[in-house]
């Protein structure tokens, strides 16, 4: 669904993003995680065809972005982290007026509202809602018309948690159904729970691409820390796949002298750091 090769772009003089590829395909979630300021918001708009000033190739279902007609947007459907919404209307009516500029069949904006828990505030004013409100409101204003290809920046971002795991079940209920999702965040732990795929991006740069789980195991095993009891309380770690090798662990197993045994492994934050030498803020 996604194809781009060799993008480069910059607001200056200087490069900003170099050198970037990547293939997204039909049904998969691909996560973009960096801190801020690395690149992801502005790769998510040259993807989206607002920014067309780049070199190399970004191809969306077949389309290169910045050659883009006006129907290219009756199938993306984008949710920035900031709500471009308009304040004196109301819910419903925000609703309803984006989804007059699609010619596509819309989706049911009550069923929407009830997803989100807004039904009840459909007929305030957005400028009386909350920051989590008007996140969830633009979530769903990218789902109206049902596009196969969802852009999202920070979906989470300003949410309480049993929100913020509404709307992280949402977005696996739009890949089931067989939808391409972009996400740009700096959240480890929904990168990790929601993509198929990740690409570490720094300073304008792709560092490191693939699987949340092969980044992981790539990069360090599982550990596991025994303690057991020798006129005081001792603690000793070894790999997981090398506790055959370890005659001490076998010997006070056998003497039935562990007193406890945790299993670890490095998060993907953690591989994060290693990799690119950042920590996300």
């Amino acid at each position: 669904m996604i194809k781009v090769k060799n993008l480069a772009f910059s607001y200056t003089k200087h490069p900003f993003l170099e050198n970037i590829n990547f293939e997204v395909d039909r049904g998969e979630i691909f996560g973009f995680l960096g801190p801020s300021g690395a690149g992801k918001s502005t790769l998510q708009k040259i993807l989206t065809g607002l920014i067309t000033a780049y070199s190399g190739m970004a191809v969306i279902d077949n389309v290169e972005s910045k050659e883009h007609k006006d129907t290219f947007y009756e199938n993306i459907g984008v949710d920035f982290e900031f709500p471009s919404l308009y304040e004196k209307l109301t819910a419903r009516q925000n609703l309803k007026f984006f989804g007059s500029l699609y010619s596509k069949k819309l989706r049911a904006s009550e069923d929407l509202l009830e997803r989100v828990g807004l039904s009840q505030d459909a007929d305030k004013r957005v400028s009386e809602y909350s920051k989590g409100m008007k996140s969830r409101l633009n979530f769903i204003k990218a789902l109206l018309h049902d596009p196969d290809i969802l852009f999202l920046d920070e979906p989470t971002s300003g949410l309480d948690p049993s929100n913020s795991r509404d709307m992280k079940d949402i977005i696996l209920e739009e890949k089931a159904k067989g939808k391409t999702i972009i996400l740009t965040t700096h959240n480890m732990q929904d990168a990790a729970e929601l993509c198929d795929r990740v690409a570490f991006i720094v300073g304008g740069k792709i560092k490191a691409l693939d699987t949340p789980h092969n980044l992981i195991m790539s990069k360090g095993a599982s550990k596991i820390v025994y303690t057991y009891y020798d006129r005081q309380e001792i603690s000793k770690e070894c790999f997981l796949n090398n506790t055959s090798e370890d005659l001490e662990l076998h010997a006070l197993l056998k003497a039935n002298k562990i007193r406890s045994i945790h299993s670890s492994e490095p998060t993907l934050n953690d591989i994060f750091i290693e990799v690119t030498g950042r920590v996300l803020q």
